[in-house]
């Protein structure tokens, strides 16, 4: 249940939803997204919005208090999957359209003083918005460190480049994004590299004199491993323990044993999180 307060939000969450002719089980994509927003509406501070941007027409689930929908009218995107024939203009095309949809949640309503885009099937620690409040002179952070999550798995993994390898991880400060005045008007490539691309992100903002800090704790879970995961990532055990080459150097293979963390109560409170086993987030 979301915390009633008048405070204005100093932090939007904005999480862009893939047109439902890309999705290869909406049904299944409805429910992780309401479990990411549940996690977001579980933040300890009320000084917090969250905004879905999705097709119009699109069948959407329920949404906590605290969340409103955006709806644009962007095509389904035809190289959507990533195979290696044509993995690059895959990327390319993805990272534009999730773009638009992020720059049209960003335009949304009042400007926020932080933004955090968050993919619709990964998890948020409940100490985001808090914190943000509290540190609201900063130029923003990136998540170096968070956890990885397999559906029906009892236990996270600690993973230490987190923001390598998932888009929920980076909060900056709004007036650093220099946004367009529309969708319409936005620079394809300021779309592509700054918004669609967790990657370049940090880079560009670098360039111009901006330092993010680092984010003093773990603050999200990135889902990996289910069918239908649009990056196909593999299980965290296929990938870090049960992988070949692991496994041939002990010393190795017992260093990830050490990164698995069960989910614990305290875990499964301050991201919403799967109880231990369950594979059903709250």
């Amino acid at each position: 249940m979301r915390i009633v307060s008048n405070e204005r939000p100093i932090i939007t969450f904005v999480i862009p939803v893939r047109h439902p002719e890309n999705a290869r089980d909406w049904p299944a994509l409805k429910t992780r997204l309401q479990q990411t927003a549940r996690s977001i509406a579980a933040q300890n501070a009320p000084c917090w919005r969250g905004v879905v941007v999705a097709n119009r027409g699109s069948d959407m689930p329920g949404l906590p208090d605290g969340f409103e929908v955006v709806l644009v009218d962007l095509p389904p995107n035809p190289e959507y999957e990533l195979i290696e024939a044509n993995r690059e203009a895959a990327s390319e095309a993805v990272r534009k359209d999730k773009g638009r949809r992020i720059l049209a949640g960003m335009l949304h309503g009042t400007r926020p003083h932080f933004f955090m885009v968050v993919d619709d099937d990964d998890f948020v620690s409940r100490r985001i918005a808090g914190f943000v409040r509290e540190h609201a002179d900063a130029d923003g952070w990136t998540l170096r460190k968070g956890y990885l999550w397999t559906e029906g798995g009892a236990h996270l993994y600690e993973h230490d480049d987190f923001s390598g390898i998932c888009g929920s991880s980076h909060i900056v400060r709004a007036d650093h994004f220099r946004l367009p005045t529309s969708v319409e008007a936005a620079d394809e490539e300021f779309v592509r590299s700054m918004l669609g691309s967790h990657i370049k992100i940090e880079g560009i903002l670098r360039d111009r004199g901006v330092e993010l800090r680092e984010l003093p704790f773990r603050g999200a879970i990135y889902r990996v491993g289910y069918n239908g995961q649009h990056s196909k990532s593999r299980s965290v055990f296929r990938n870090f323990v049960l992988n070949r080459k692991i496994i041939e150097a002990p010393f190795e293979w017992f260093r990830q044993l050490t990164r698995l963390r069960r989910i614990s109560r305290a875990l499964s409170e301050e991201f919403g999180v799967a109880a231990a086993g369950s594979g059903v987030s709250r």
